[in-house]
């Protein structure tokens, strides 16, 4: 997914997308405000099969 959609996401959580902040880190926010774990790019393998993040995360 693209900066630009991660941004616009993260507007609707209300979630900080200020310049400089990567979007690891927002995404992790973003986790955080969906009820999920802060894990995005923290794992080589994923149990969480209805996490949005998912497919960006396991291809890193």
């Amino acid at each position: 997914m693209k900066m630009q959609e991660v941004r616009k996401i993260a507007r609707k959580w209300k979630v900080n997308v200020r310049v400089g902040r990567s979007k690891q880190d927002i995404i992790r926010d973003i986790q955080v405000m969906e009820g999920y774990t802060a894990c995005f790019g923290t794992k080589e393998e994923c149990d969480q099969y209805d996490c949005m993040w998912r497919e960006d995360c396991i291809k890193q």
